[in-house]
């Protein structure tokens, strides 16, 4: 069967109730739209893995944003009723496969493409965890808040939270975070590393896209197995890590777009005083497409 993510942009949306998917140039928006405060839902969350999963497996798509529909708010929280209905009975098993949730966050943090969050308002809980298993986040300056509100509750951030957390902003800021159930302001939260960047609201949605649209325009191998090598930092001891990124760099420069793209490089300016103080640009000129 053909996959949902295939068709014309017009069909794409109408595959999704409570996601807008459109695309441009290689990236893949998804806008979630589930009014009143984008709380996910069993039905969100589905869509949400069942879009992560098409994304991942459609090689035309070169890069995936996730954005609201709503400014306020990315995603609250995960649907506080619903947890309220899980099984409770006889005593808490200890899983031996990840699934549910943490697949689905899986799902966008190993996907052979960059996952990037535009965060323009307030995200919390699971939605804090989705964004904290993609590879990039931005927010809007005077605007977005993160807040983990589970212990409050009398439960965790079950969703990754407390593996994601420690690893971008420290353990110390985890606790305060995650412990205090306390609202993370933006610039607070760039300053920790939750965050890329804090921009203007104003500036937040286009730079999101045109960053998504650059890294699309690059060789998809390359982007690919430079995403796998980063990943690997969090999972391999250093020595496996670097010995891993041998492997990998030595795969690239087997691919049909190394050769060319160097070729490239050094015949638009690179490793010359003019082109070297442009590189950012630079870059940019390489691809062909």
């Amino acid at each position: 069967m053909r996959d949902a993510l295939v068709m014309s942009p017009s069909d794409e949306d109408n595959t999704y109730d409570l996601l807008h998917i459109t695309r441009e140039r290689g990236v893949v928006f998804a806008t979630i739209d589930a009014p009143p405060i984008n709380v996910m839902t069993p039905s969100l969350f589905k869509e949400l893995a069942k879009f992560g999963a098409s994304a991942a497996a459609d090689n035309s798509i070169r890069a995936v944003v996730l954005r609201s529909a709503d400014p306020d708010f990315f995603i609250a929280h995960f649907d506080v009723s619903a947890i309220l209905q899980f099984p409770v009975e006889g005593e808490a098993v200890r899983p031996a496969e990840i699934a549910g949730f943490h697949a689905m966050c899986e799902t966008y943090r190993l996907m052979p493409k960059p996952t990037i969050v535009e965060l323009a308002g307030r995200v919390g809980g699971g939605g804090s965890e989705l964004a904290m298993s993609c590879d990039m986040r931005f927010g809007a300056i005077g605007k977005t808040t993160i807040n983990q509100m589970e212990v409050p509750l009398g439960i965790l951030p079950g969703g990754t939270g407390t593996q994601r957390l420690p690893r971008l902003v420290g353990r110390n800021r985890a606790m305060e975070i995650i412990l205090g159930g306390v609202d993370i302001d933006s610039q607070t939260a760039e300053s920790w590393g939750y965050l890329n960047r804090a921009i203007a609201p104003e500036d937040l949605s286009q730079f999101v896209s045109e960053l998504a649209y650059r890294i699309a325009s690059f060789p998809p191998t390359a982007v690919a197995l430079a995403k796998e090598s980063v990943n690997n930092a969090d999972t391999l001891p250093l020595r496996e890590g670097m010995l891993e990124e041998q492997y990998l760099f030595q795969q690239l420069l087997r691919t049909d777009e190394a050769k060319p793209s160097m070729e490239r490089f050094l015949e638009l300016g690179g490793q010359t005083r003019s082109g070297e103080k442009r590189m950012g640009d630079l870059a940019t000129e390489i691809s062909p497409t």
